[in-house]
């Protein structure tokens, strides 16, 4: 079969590379599954996302999302036969990846709100990797405030635990609570899933390999279809210090706000503190940690520089 229009199909590579309008005609015969006011409570501060591109990047997405969650039953039940056991499913798990400020939240939670409203009705669960962020006091007796989000900066035992309880199919798994507000892990405080059909696990980190002479397993060994979000270094840049000025007159004013101390800076002493974060730990990170995850992801939504998805690569299969 020829490609079609904005398709390009190289036998060399691993990969199939669809422009916006060949990747919405996917999704062309789905309904909309939700309202502009429900979109309105997934969005992150400054990842404008209209209904236009729920249809055309999204529900395509999701749907692509339940043909691999359904071929994992149908694989299950081949194996219940195989072995002659009668054990229960484990959930099917999806990765999505990508830098600070690159939409990869919203991409989570959208998610999550359209593969939940599939005919097939599933129970979905959205955990972020921020829960295993290693908690303020500890990071700082390591040395590693300056270097929060870098993977040394996580408890990475304890998330892998986690996420292999999940594939183990263990009744009832936790995963601990962070608060951006206070910008560390909240005391107590737990995340309980009950073997949810699927769960999406968001973060930047959620595609690493294993460290080098450490673990023999990464946390992406256990992800069944992994997602990640891509746009330019400059734009995610630029996107980061917009949100930084929102925040400054927003969040940041709250009396709780990790970050209140930058409220009352002015709009260009906002921008160059915004900026030194980026080049010092934002943007080294995406650089040398998380950028060079992609090629290992299942799909990269690519985002043009008004956070619009302009085309998506594909892995064959």
């Amino acid at each position: 079969m020829a490609a079609g229009v904005g398709e390009q199909r190289d036998a060399t590579s691993p990969f199939v590379d669809l422009d916006r309008q060949s990747w919405a005609a996917m999704g062309r015969h789905i309904p909309l599954p939700l309202t502009a006011a429900e979109l309105a409570t997934v969005q992150s501060l400054g990842d404008t996302v209209d209904l236009d591109e729920v249809r055309e990047v999204y529900l395509p997405l999701s749907r692509l999302l339940t043909l691999h969650e359904q071929e994992g039953g149908r694989l299950h039940r081949a194996y219940r036969t195989f072995l002659g056991a009668d054990s229960p499913r484990t959930p099917f798990v999806i990765g999505i990846a990508g830098s600070v400020s690159v939409g990869k939240s919203t991409t989570a939670r959208l998610l999550k709100l359209l593969l939940a409203r599939s005919p097939q009705h599933p129970r979905v669960e959205l955990v972020t990797t921020d829960g295993f962020l290693l908690p303020n006091a500890e990071l700082e007796h390591r040395g590693l405030m300056s270097r929060k989000g870098f993977p040394e900066s996580y408890d990475r035992r304890a998330l892998l635990r986690f996420v292999t309880a999940v594939k183990a199919g263990a009744p009832v798994v936790t995963a601990p609570v962070y608060s951006h507000l206070v910008y560390d892990i909240v005391p107590g405080a737990q995340a309980v899933m009950r073997r949810p059909d699927i769960l999406l696990l968001e973060g930047l980190n959620v595609l690493q390999p294993a460290p080098p002479g450490g673990a023999a397993l990464a946390v992406s060994d256990f992800i069944d279809f992994s997602v990640y979000v891509d746009a330019a270094t400059d734009d995610i840049c630029r996107w980061y210090v917009e949100r930084f000025l929102r925040l400054r007159e927003t969040a940041f004013r709250d009396p709780e706000s990790y970050f209140r101390r930058y409220a009352a800076l002015n709009t260009g002493e906002a921008q160059e503190r915004a900026e030194a974060i980026w080049s010092e730990i934002n943007g080294p990170n995406l650089e040398h940690n998380i950028l060079p995850t992609r090629g290992r992801a299942d799909l990269v939504l690519h985002k043009g520089t008004d956070h619009d998805v302009t085309h998506v690569r594909l892995r064959k299969v």
